[in-house]
């Protein structure tokens, strides 16, 4: 408030809620509201009003009008109020499948269709529509919205739609949009509760480990034998042999279970000893620090001894090089998509790198060097908690005791995972070629 008429309104400073929580907003709005409070400084000096405390103005740009009753929220309004709750954090990638959930929903049911309107019919609608959305619908079909891209694949028929995986995450999606709602009290029930479709597929079946065959093809690509250069000539034979990303992330992968991003992402920082053991440290960090790593779940924040494969191929000679260097990430080649996730770009790049090893197989991509992994771990005969600990997988036994009982205690030492790591190998796969004499 302006020094001249703080004692005319009373106070000194006036606040007032922007609505939203997306800072491009708030900038916008905050220029409104700023506006807004001027102009209203000049009518009370023009006009010497003197209200104890001024009424606090409202204009219909500054804020869509509140609707006449909790209960007759619109659709978007209440998706846009979930996506804004201060109690939860999601990735960029999350919020943009609610961003293309909430296009097709409004696209489906119209602007104004409100929340207490969905019922089990309407929810069965969305599904519909779900079970015929063309994969990669906005690549496909960029004129259609997904809307109409999924009515032209039913009429036509076509193939090449969302996987029933796909499917129930969108609806999995739907349905705590819907709990939302509930727990505001803006519906008495969620209709779209226990709705989903039938994944006819076993998890264990819809990736499959790289067969002997495949890793002999990858670890003999020029890339590791000798090519023009690790970016455009990685698969052409020439006399370079670059060690970066591209060369140490598939190794890494296949000798650690690591997930993708959670290779692409490594800093400097995670690799460092614990109790005489070289490890590989995966966690997202400070949770201030806005670093762009993400983990897949509180399991897989762990410690992984490096395998001593690693060590005789140089992996921490490279480690060392990248430290004395002064460089933060290990990989700093290594691009992060708009989604967030450094593994974006790689899992493009690695599809490709397939393709030309010729080492492309059905129901294998990267993900199978984490199967490859799990079946070295039971070859070595693992305790099941210790291999659980080695490859951050839950115990999934889906019990209270069960977690109850994995929360106590510290875990197990670097020495005892490094021991198994030791006896986890590829008796068959010779990577005699990577390892540096001398």
């Amino acid at each position: 408030v302006p020094r001249p008429l703080a004692e005319i309104i009373g106070k000194t400073h006036v606040m007032k809620s922007l609505g939203t929580g997306y800072r491009a907003d708030a900038v916008r709005k905050a220029r409104i509201v700023a506006a807004v409070f001027e102009q209203q400084w000049r009518d009370i000096e023009a006009h010497d009003i003197q209200p104890a405390i001024p009424p606090m103005p409202e204009r219909p740009k500054l804020a869509p009008k509140p609707p006449a009753s909790p209960t007759d929220k619109t659709l978007r309004q209440a998706f846009e109020l979930f996506r804004s709750d201060p109690s939860k954090q999601r990735t960029r990638k999350t919020d943009l499948h609610y961003l293309n959930l909430i296009e097709l929903a409004v696209g489906l049911w119209g602007e104004k269709r409100t929340i207490r309107s969905i019922d089990r019919q309407a929810s069965r609608e969305l599904l519909d529509v779900l079970l015929w959305l063309p994969s990669n619908a906005e690549k496909k079909f960029p004129k259609l919205s997904p809307l109409a891209a999924a009515r032209m694949a039913k009429e036509k028929g076509l193939a090449g739609r969302l996987s029933p995986a796909s499917v129930n995450g969108y609806m999995c999606k739907f349905r705590a949009v819907m709990n939302f709602c509930q727990n505001e009290g803006w519906i008495e029930r969620n209709p779209a509760k226990g709705l989903q479709v039938i994944d006819r597929v076993r998890r264990r079946d819809k990736r499959l480990p790289f067969s002997l065959e495949q890793l002999r093809l990858i670890f003999d690509a020029p890339i590791y034998r000798g090519c023009l250069d690790d970016w455009a000539g990685y698969s052409t034979p020439g006399y370079a042999h670059p060690r970066r990303g591209r060369f140490w992330v598939p190794l890494i992968a296949l000798f650690s279970g690591m997930r993708m991003n959670e290779i692409c992402q490594l800093h400097v920082a995670d690799i460092y000893r614990l109790d005489g053991v070289d490890c590989f440290f995966v966690t997202e960090g400070p949770f201030e620090a806005d670093n762009g790593k993400r983990l897949k779940t509180a399991a897989s924040e762990r410690f992984i001894p490096v395998h001593p494969q690693l060590v005789e191929i140089g992996f921490l000679s490279f480690v060392e090089q990248r430290r004395t260097a002064g460089a933060v990430r290990l990989f700093s080649e290594l691009q992060k998509s708009s989604t967030g996730y450094y593994s974006d770009p790689f899992s493009k790049w690695f599809r490709r790198f397939l393709e030309r090893a010729g080492a492309t197989r059905e129901k294998t991509c990267f993900h199978s060097f984490r199967h490859c992994y799990r079946d070295a771990l039971r070859e070595a005969r693992i305790e099941h908690e210790v291999a659980l600990a080695l490859g951050g997988w839950s115990s999934g036994n889906g019990n209270e005791g069960g977690d109850t009982a994995a929360a106590y205690g510290r875990g197990y030492r670097a020495q005892t995972l490094y021991e198994a790591m030791s006896r986890i190998a590829y008796p068959e796969l010779d990577l005699s070629h990577l390892v540096i004499h001398g």
